[in-house]
């Protein structure tokens, strides 16, 4: 999805910089220092969904309300990333990205060592904070050490470490809590960024090319309405893949009734789907408006009923999550192309935007969760409250769509096409 989600981004990054002044050494080092952080986020991020019932247990607190901690991740990306992209504005992007990796560090020591549920929260805020501009600075490194017309292609690499997060990153977390408590998780998530910060300080480039740029042009996208309902699209249709991840845990040990070992395979195969969705969506992003969303969000309320329905059967549950990483995947690329396709003068807050409207839906879908849970409605109930919410997010989708196909009165002449803006 990052491919697609952060060309326009890397596209404007080129035509702001004038080039650089020396050639780039070590080009691919940079990329992969970039990209190891991106690995240490992202497992920082999806592993704590793994370890929800350790720390439940750990913290003595019910899975609910161990899932705040999940959500004030959540909202750190929502809330702080954007806060911090705008603060950081004129902040030269190698310095932004050192000092965002070490907010990372701290963030996940202190987790590590919270006593309680309420400083985890705290704590899961702080990190989460990080996110969304760590993505957005690393794009603007991307663009320009890559050269002209070859951003996007960077950042995917960069990106690489987010996908490589969900199927390697998050169920060895998962492992490694299950062997020495929750707390060891984030201990390992501290060595990979202390690796990650310790890569970055040795191959990002120094040079006043990669200076910041005007706060005034950044927060120019926020006067956008259809911004804001690109993300409340994606907050809504997205929450469904976080209704489901974050509880994998309860529905391989309490509705199928097998042991906690096979928590990391299922999170594995979810990662699986999620890389195929990836790659299928971010080609369908390249040739169609809508399809890709469409198709998705569709097809992820198909699998949800299958859950719902059958999920205790663990031969349904294992493929059927495959399903939901797959399907939802492939509709999150169109989304993020349509995003950045409406403020690709705003690159890095863009960047931090798309992340804070994916992270939007993963505190809808924890919270949808929990309600269901305390509700007392089953294990297999978190799903029901993603299947509302992507159901709500495909209609106002299609709501707006047809908004924008439609002449402007009875009396109007011909209508001439709107570009990029209906539903294929």
């Amino acid at each position: 999805m990052h491919q697609r989600a952060y060309e326009k981004q890397c596209t404007a990054e080129e035509g702001r910089h004038t080039g650089a002044t020396t050639p780039v050494r070590h080009t691919g080092r940079t990329l992969f220092a970039l990209a190891l952080g991106t690995f240490a986020i992202g497992t920082g991020e999806f592993g704590s969904n793994g370890i929800i019932q350790l720390f439940s247990s750990g913290l003595d607190v019910s899975v609910p309300v161990a899932t705040y901690a999940i959500t004030a991740y959540a909202f750190g990306v929502m809330i702080g990333s954007p806060l911090i992209t705008v603060l950081g504005a004129r902040v030269n992007r190698r310095t932004l990205l050192l000092g965002l990796m070490v907010l990372f560090l701290a963030g996940n020591v202190l987790s590590a060592l919270a006593p309680n549920i309420a400083l985890l929260v705290v704590f899961r805020f702080v990190t989460g904070s990080v996110q969304g501009a760590y993505f957005g600075a690393g794009a603007v490194v991307a663009a320009y050490v890559y050269g002209p017309g070859k951003g996007g292609k960077a950042f995917a690499t960069v990106m690489g470490g987010l996908t490589v997060a969900t199927i390697v990153g998050s169920p060895l977390g998962t492992y490694v809590g299950q062997a020495f408590g929750w707390r060891a998780t984030y201990w390992m998530v501290v060595g990979v960024g202390v690796l990650s910060l310790l890569a970055l300080v040795a191959w990002l480039p120094r040079t006043d090319d990669l200076r910041g740029s005007s706060v005034a042009r950044e927060l120019s996208a926020l006067r956008r309405p259809a911004v804001w309902v690109m993300v409340a699209v994606a907050a809504l249709g997205i929450s469904s893949i976080f209704a489901v991840y974050t509880f994998i845990g309860p529905f391989i040990t309490d509705a199928t009734g097998r042991d906690a070992s096979l928590i990391p395979i299922a999170l594995a195969v979810f990662g699986v789907g999620m890389a195929v969705g990836n790659y299928l969506g971010g080609r369908i992003a390249d040739r169609y408006e809508s399809r890709g969303l469409v198709a998705g969000f569709g097809g992820v309320l198909v699998i949800l009923v299958v859950i719902g329905v059958a999920g205790s059967n663990v031969a349904v549950l294992m493929p059927a999550l495959f399903g939901v990483g797959a399907t939802m995947m492939f509709a999150i690329p169109t989304i993020q192309v349509r995003l950045t396709d409406l403020a690709p003068d705003a690159p890095t807050l863009m960047g931090a935007l798309n992340l804070a409207a994916l992270n939007l839906a993963n505190s809808l879908g924890a919270i949808g969760g929990a309600i269901t849970l305390d509700a007392g409605w089953g294990t297999l109930s978190t799903v029901w409250a993603g299947f509302v919410l992507t159901a709500a997010g495909l209609v106002l989708y299609g709501v707006t769509a047809l908004r924008r196909k439609r002449p402007a009165g009875p009396t109007a002449g011909p209508v001439a096409p709107v570009a990029d803006h209906t539903v294929r």
